[in-house]
């Protein structure tokens, strides 16, 4: 589960970093800056997020012509997790 939620956690911080180092850059170069656009870096972060979700959708490898095989716990206590196996030909 980390796996798929890191890089989305990634991406909502990146409009955040950006402006506040603009910020910064901005403040220590004498501009003046107004307040800061919270909806604006909200939305943004959300359409990244819907991005990535969209492009997970699309690129996602496909498991259509397989069988799933569901998560099992072995007699010792090891769990395998559910995967999916290839159809024989034919059946």
């Amino acid at each position: 589960m980390l796996r798929e939620l890191a890089p989305r956690l990634l991406l909502v911080a990146v409009p955040f970093a950006a402006w506040f180092a603009w910020r910064e850059v901005a403040r220590r170069t004498g501009r003046p800056m107004g307040g800061t656009p919270w909806a604006w870096l909200v939305g943004a972060a959300g359409l990244l997020v819907g991005l990535s979700l969209l492009a997970s959708a699309l690129f996602h490898e496909e498991d259509r012509g397989g069988v799933y095989v569901p998560a099992e716990v072995e007699p010792g206590g090891h769990m395998i997790p559910g995967h999916f196996e290839q159809k024989a030909p034919g059946k």
